[in-house]
């Protein structure tokens, strides 16, 4: 009885000395921080949507154009269809590598196969929309990456070494989507002022018009359109702000890679990941 008892306790203590270093050495509950900031990442919203106004400036401004500027803005429209995918390909590939990140430091797997799908078959180098080839090599080197990690179902990898990987490749694209961000403003500046223009001009010349309802719709409508470009204005600030946000987030991350269960790193990641989300609940309420 009394070696039972003895094997009994030699037993407990080594499931607790098993238990403390499973929590020492950063278990799923330790890496909570780091979930949520790749969530709160994967999740931030903005960029496609924004994307997608990019791509259809023509749809908008076609209307209030003269005949003789038509010719150039349809070549315009071309050219940035024939880019939209690309850029849309970029960001898929920094959400599926958060979404990874995140499964990575959580107590939960699931089948991310399929998505690999969506990354498409590569990038084009395009001097006019600012992607290049330092931009293509991280694209073609994350989505390696994310192959080889969820083909394998995750097995023998880390948080640590995921971020270590893919940490060069991430900041790169962040980059590129910031670049193509302030390329959307841009372009929006160029049809705001196209659009908002035209009444700007001949708002002033309707005085003493005798189509007084005429009129009134007019500027009606420029009062609209000048709330719309607003409110877009403000998600281009927004958008912005989180891309930068979580390119300085994951380089905190892989900055701080063995420091990971430290109340300090913890509580800064948290705060990262805190500021996403208020970022994204603007761009949802805008």
């Amino acid at each position: 009885m009394r070696t039972f008892r003895l094997a009994l306790a030699l037993c407990l203590f080594s499931l607790n000395l098993l238990l403390a270093s499973c929590a020492s050495t950063g278990g799923p509950v330790s890496l909570q921080e780091v979930r949520e900031f790749a969530d709160a990442s994967a999740k931030l919203g903005g960029y496609a949507e924004l994307s997608r106004r990019y791509r259809d400036t023509y749809e908008r401004e076609q209307p209030y154009l003269p005949a003789s500027a038509d010719k150039l803005a349809r070549e315009n429209d071309a050219k940035r269809r024939a880019v939209y995918e690309d850029f849309v390909s970029v960001q898929k590939a920094v959400v599926l590598y958060m979404q990874t990140l995140s499964l990575l430091a959580g107590d939960t797997r699931y089948d991310l196969t399929e998505r690999i799908d969506d990354l498409g078959n590569g990038l084009k180098a395009n001097a006019e929309s600012g992607l290049q080839q330092r931009h293509i090599a991280a694209y073609t080197g994350l989505t390696r990456l994310l192959t080889r990690v969820i083909a394998s179902g995750y097995q023998n990898r880390s948080v640590e070494t995921m971020v270590r990987d893919g940490d060069a490749d991430v900041q790169v694209l962040l980059e590129a989507m910031i670049s193509l961000t302030r390329l959307y403003y841009k372009t929006n500046e160029n049809e705001k002022k196209t659009i908002l223009g035209i009444f700007d001009v001949e708002l002033p010349l309707t005085k003493g018009s005798n189509e007084r309802m005429l009129v009134t719709l007019a500027k009606v409508h420029y009062l609209n359109k000048a709330s719309e470009y607003k409110l877009i204005d403000r998600r281009y600030d927004l958008a912005l702000q989180g891309l930068t946000k979580v390119a300085l987030g994951h380089q905190k991350l892989r900055e701080n890679l063995h420091k990971l269960t430290q109340e300090d790193v913890k509580r800064m990641l948290g705060n990262y990941g805190r500021d996403l989300r208020m970022i994204r609940d603007g761009l949802a309420a805008e």
